[in-house]
């Protein structure tokens, strides 16, 4: 009996399921296409308000599996943009649709993958974040660069310095990953000044250490001070660098890389993306990434883990929740800076002179610093009416150093050989909370229309140091490292470890308490800022516009703590107002365009105490202003995108120290009618002249100088100014061969022309000399993997970076890469 009711039930199960089968299409299939001879290749299919989606493959063709019948809305999408919506009639028992065909007239085509090739696959210049406003790159009256996935994609990097060599005039300076007390990050020249990447889509988000590119989507530089919408803390008057991370998607997908390189590279990636719910209303995204590698020196790795979860929620129409962070794990070793001197001449004055092997790292690699840090993004998107929208942004970032830190000094009076090797325990943790509200809304005054940003924002930083002293180890003989000890060398180069540094240091703070002197640095600080700024956008015809934007600034320093003697001093508080002056005119309408602009940036600027009482130690901010003219162009229906420019940026209130007499005694005095001047040209072209053929280029020259500052400086280029001529290129071509499509190669060069590293009157002057760089790369991309070889520094060069220091570069390296996608 029991067996009789199993089979019954089975029986049944199986009738119900040839009847669910009935009434749905096992597969049904179709085409899109653009015409008879061209199918839309790798687009992504909907059904709307339902979870049905495809792909159409290389001939355009696509399937769908058990879908009822019905009438439906098919929603083809390229690139994560909606090509199209077409309704469509699925009917019992047919499983064929008929081709579908995309609009030609459909403008969005021209930027996107339809015949296995991009359309200037490296233009990604409409940008909301760069002018916080949905502005299109003609309408904005400011010069900036945007570096897309594209880009990264084809050159294989793995660095994020690697990345901003694409960008015109922008040169790595310098890089001490780890390094505490706030300044261990990478910097590049910009416009004449100083920048590093100092914010993540939009907001505040500082590092002491190296970011990975995993979960980058694109990196925008801001050229020019940029005071008014982004404040002074983290900008730098030649610009800024906003990393602008990827999204979640509302279909399911993701890829996984491996890469593998000279000097040990191994580098692991995985990017999964889709809908958390079947409405998909709510989204995820997930990068992660390990890298290991060893350097070219002698002693020298870094090793780190990288995570960025993200999570969007659609709660309905009007509002969208984002919610995101990115972990970051660091260790490795330092990188062998070489400090020049700074208080006599040099004897030697470029990296030849000096005759060192720089190979050598002068360290051990169980002398290392770890570099935790963590970024958390939570945003909300409210839109208020068909006309008004809401952005509220709350960020929070944490980083931490913790290790062994050394220095090299250029010490002795007789020659520049003798390397003094300095450790120092370090132990810091730095933190800032951002909190940032816009409205962006558009009105018309009678005709004439208007778009306006109103925006608030507060930061807070703070840092707690806890470091040893800096303590000499021992000198050795630059030219010789290994040769015997005498003289002015009290070392030989490969006694140096974690256990001997550690002994050294200890011994030096057992010294103090013995004689009752402070023996660490200890000490904490903290300053917030407030904003508020309004910018908008007049289109005064179709053609002429012009932009106003304001911002007043708050800066409140709490000043240092110092906790080993419970004192506290520099508090104190400054105010900045910040202007913006626009104005564009397209000549030919959406095609090419004049523009000009009056920026602002400013630097706040902390007391000094004065030898007389009849000077103030209260100083005002720095002001940077620059004047900007240019031509944009974006022709031949996105074939051709240039930018053109000029600018001149005048620094004032820079400090500067004089000599008064009174009494018949000279004192220091610190005034603050210091000025410094940055002007040049600028040329950036991004081309597709001709199917699979994609040219990015840029030159760009700097003149900079001090105009009145300390005797020492006046007149010459600052140290920080990089070198005044760059170019760069890339050229990518997509080989049009039957049966190997998706091969492609690369090509690209970089000159950097003369940098004058220290410059300075009882010194004289240091400089690198100019180098070229010529790197190389092929690929075979298909559907579902993409196969990759580059090499970089082809004619091994040896180039060096710094500023008041010398720190040699990668020779030539290769990198290879396997990468999968679903």
């Amino acid at each position: 009996m029991k067996t009789s009711k199993t089979l019954i039930l089975l029986l049944g199960l199986a009738l119900s399921s040839q009847s669910l089968s009935a009434q749905q299409n096992d597969r049904i299939h179709g085409k899109i296409m653009l015409s008879e001879q061209a199918p839309v290749k790798n687009a992504l299919l909907r059904l709307v308000n339902t979870s049905y989606q495809a792909k159409t493959n290389n001939l355009g063709e696509y399937y769908f599996e058990n879908v009822p019948p019905g009438e439906y809305t098919l929603q083809v999408v390229l690139n994560d943009i909606e090509l199209m919506r077409e309704p469509i009639h699925i009917q019992k028992d047919i499983s064929e649709i008929p081709a579908i065909y995309a609009p030609l007239n459909n403008n969005v085509i021209e930027g996107i993958t339809v015949y296995a090739f991009s359309r200037n696959k490296f233009l990604d210049k409409d940008s909301i974040s760069v002018s916080k406003m949905p502005l299109k790159n003609l309408e904005n009256p400011q010069a900036f660069t945007s570096i897309n996935q594209q880009i990264m994609k084809e050159q294989l990097t793995y660095d994020i310095s690697e990345v901003l060599k694409n960008v015109p005039g922008m040169v790595k300076m310098q890089g001490s990953p780890g390094r505490g007390s706030g300044d261990g990050s990478f910097y590049y020249s910009l416009r004449g000044f100083p920048t590093k990447v100092s914010m993540v889509d939009g907001v505040p988000a500082t590092t002491n250490g190296e970011i990975d590119p995993a979960d980058i989507e694109r990196l925008e530089v801001i050229k020019g001070p940029a005071g008014t919408l982004y404040g002074g803390a983290v900008t730098s008057f030649g610009g800024l660098i906003n990393s602008v991370t990827k999204k979640p998607k509302d279909y399911f997908g993701g890829e996984a890389s491996y890469l593998m390189g000279s000097y040990n590279l191994n580098r692991v990636t995985a990017d999964v993306y889709g809908p958390i719910t079947d409405s998909r209303n709510m989204l995820f995204r997930l990068n992660a990434a390990y890298q290991y590698q060893n350097g070219f020196r002698d002693s020298e790795f870094r090793k780190s883990f990288f995570v960025a979860p993200t999570v969007s929620y659609q709660v309905n129409d009007r509002l969208k929740f984002n919610l995101g962070a990115q972990i970051y794990n660091y260790e490795g070793t330092n990188t062998p800076i070489i400090f020049l001197p700074r208080t006599r001449p040099y004897f030697a004055h470029n990296p030849d002179e000096l005759g060192f092997d720089w190979k050598k790292s002068y360290s051990n690699n169980d002398m290392t610093l770890k570099a935790p840090s963590i970024n958390v993004k939570a945003e909300a998107n409210y839109k208020i009416s068909d006309k008004w929208s809401s952005q509220t942004l709350l960020s929070r970032n944490f980083r931490k150093t913790e290790g062994l830190y050394q220095y090299q000094f250029i010490r002795g009076n007789e020659s520049d050989t003798i390397l003094e090797r300095n450790v120092q325990w370090q132990n810091s943790e730095a933190s800032s909370t951002s909190i940032q509200q816009n409205f962006n809304g558009e009105f018309n005054i009678g005709k004439v229309k208007n778009k306006v940003l109103i925006g608030l924002d507060y930061l807070n930083q703070s840092i707690n140091n806890n470091h040893s002293p800096i303590v000499v180890f021992d000198k050795i003989d630059g030219r010789n490292p290994s040769g015997p000890v005498g003289g002015s060398v009290t070392g030989i180069y490969g006694n140096i470890s974690r256990d001997l540094a550690l002994k050294r240091i200890n011994g030096a703070i057992q010294d103090a308490i013995d004689v009752k002197k402070n023996a660490l640095v200890r000490n904490t600080s903290s300053a917030n800022l407030y904003g508020a700024y309004i910018s908008n956008v007049t289109y005064i015809t179709d053609r002429l516009i012009t932009l106003l934007s304001l911002r007043l600034d708050h800066y409140q320093s709490e000043g240092q703590l110092n906790m080993n003697t419970n004192i506290r001093a520099g508090e104190f508080k400054q105010t900045a107002l910040s202007p913006k002056v626009g104005i564009v005119y397209q000549i030919i309408k959406d095609q090419l365009s004049a523009y000009g602009n009056y920026m602002n940036g400013f630097s706040y600027t902390p007391p000094v105490i004065q030898q007389l009482a009849d000077y103030s130690g209260d100083m005002k901010p720095q002001m940077a202003n620059q004047w900007e003219v240019g031509i944009k162009g974006n022709l031949l229906r996105n074939k051709v995108n240039f930018t053109v420019g000029y600018y001149d940026i005048l620094v004032d209130n820079i400090q500067r120290g004089i000599g008064v007499f009174q009494d018949g005694k000279e004192y220091n005095i610190v005034v603050q009618d210091g000025t410094q001047r940055s002007k040049g040209i600028e040329i950036e072209t991004i081309m597709n002249p001709v199917q699979g053929l994609n040219i990015m280029a840029g030159y760009t020259y700097n003149h900079s100088r001090f105009e009145k500052a300390d005797a020492d400086v006046e007149g010459r280029r600052p140290e920080s100014a990089g070198p005044a001529n760059v170019f760069n290129s890339w050229i990518s071509y997509i080989l049009p061969i039957s049966g190997l499509q998706g091969l492609g190669v690369g090509f690209g060069v970089n000159h950097v022309g003369k940098q004058i590293t220290g410059n300075k009157v009882k010194t004289g002057q240091f400089a690198f000399p100019a180098y070229t760089l010529v790197n190389a790369s092929i690929s075979l991309e298909k559907e579902r993997y993409r196969l990759g070889f580059k090499m970089n520094n082809l004619g091994n060069v040896q180039y060096f970076a710094g500023q008041g220091v010398v720190v040699a570069q990668m020779p030539r390296n290769f990198v290879a890469e396997v990468s999968f996608k679903f």
